[in-house]
């Protein structure tokens, strides 16, 4: 149930249940996760744990929701500082390509794609809590850039999905798979570079640079 509804509800409590789902997720997956093993993981009662979530699918959504609130505003901060058009999506690719890439994040990954077919409101409370928040977010941006006649863009949302469909460039489908990198720093800062050069090729005007 929603933080609201919870009676007595204490955020450290709910923080230290989701510390512990975040251990039985990522070593069990959602499916093989279990309540009981949430709530001994977390410290908690399994009476305190169903105070807190009405089911698992309940838990799981709200950390998901928990860890993009955490991690996404951090990577998207590079946004809002004005910069010129370079250097902000180098800053926004470096954060992206670093927030892709955390245990954490490949976690997510995995457990969402196996399970979407049989529990799609996971995926859905994914999309809508950090796919969708980025795209939008660096939409706006975008748009902003077009208005000022630093960027020649269409379809700004089309242009956002591009850009940070660059940022996964060889990356994220090898940590996804757990395949070494033979120099994932260098690997990092090429797929950094490379994203903000071929959009700035297809969208930069003179004044982007």
């Amino acid at each position: 149930m929603p933080p609201s509804q919870c009676s007595g509800e204490s955020e450290a409590k709910r923080q230290q249940i989701l510390d512990g789902a975040l251990v039985i997720f990522a070593a069990h997956g959602f499916e093989g996760a279990s309540m009981s093993a949430i709530a001994r993981e977390s410290g908690v009662s399994k009476g305190t744990l169903y105070n807190y979530f009405t089911n698992k699918a309940d838990l799981f959504a709200a950390f998901v929701e928990h860890n993009c609130r955490e991690k996404l505003p951090l990577a998207l901060a590079p946004i809002q500082l004005n910069e010129p058009v370079k250097e902000t999506l180098t800053a926004v690719a470096r954060a992206m390509v670093h927030l892709i890439t955390l245990p954490e994040s490949i976690m997510l990954y995995r457990i969402i794609v196996s399970e979407a077919p049989h529990f799609p409101h996971l995926a859905t409370s994914f999309w809508q809590h950090g796919p969708k928040i980025a795209i939008e977010t660096l939409a706006g941006w975008i748009q902003q850039q077009v208005e000022n006649g630093t960027l020649a863009v269409e379809d700004p949302t089309f242009a956002a999905e591009q850009f940070f469909t660059l940022c996964q460039t060889r990356l994220a489908h090898r940590k996804r798979f757990n395949m070494p990198f033979e120099n994932e720093p260098a690997d990092k800062e090429k797929v950094i570079h490379a994203a903000v050069h071929m959009f700035l090729a297809t969208y930069g005007t003179n004044k982007s640079h």
